[in-house]
């Protein structure tokens, strides 16, 4: 299951349990909406007991984040388990998003990273 909620061009989401196809045609049509809107869009994504992704939401993650490059300009991955920060790791190469991990207890810090203008 997926909460999200979205604040100019960055969406807020929540995971938790694992996460299907039903989740993306929610998310997927978001996502490409602020892309429109704003050109970039950045990503705080908080995994709370995730247990990851069924093949087909997978598969539709892979694709939107292949076909947007570009226009992803920050992803914040928060979560708890040793897997998750591997998994931050894991997208660098694939993505020319700053991505970084937080642990649950930054959230905060997370939220305030991923809403800051560079000078």
């Amino acid at each position: 299951m997926i909460s999200i909620q979205i604040e100019n061009n960055i969406v807020y989401t929540v995971a938790e349990g694992k996460l299907t196809n039903e989740d993306y045609e929610r998310l997927i049509p978001l996502l490409q909406e602020k892309v429109r809107s704003f050109g970039t869009i950045r990503w705080y994504f908080e995994m709370k007991e995730f247990e990851g992704w069924s093949l087909s939401a997978m598969w539709r993650d892979i694709k939107f984040d292949f076909n947007n490059l570009e226009n992803m300009e920050r992803i914040a991955m928060v979560g708890d388990e040793k897997w998750e920060k591997e998994l931050t790791q894991l997208m660098k190469p694939f993505t020319k998003a700053t991505i970084k991990y937080f642990s649950l207890t930054e959230k905060d810090e997370a939220k305030n990273w991923i809403k800051k203008i560079e000078e």
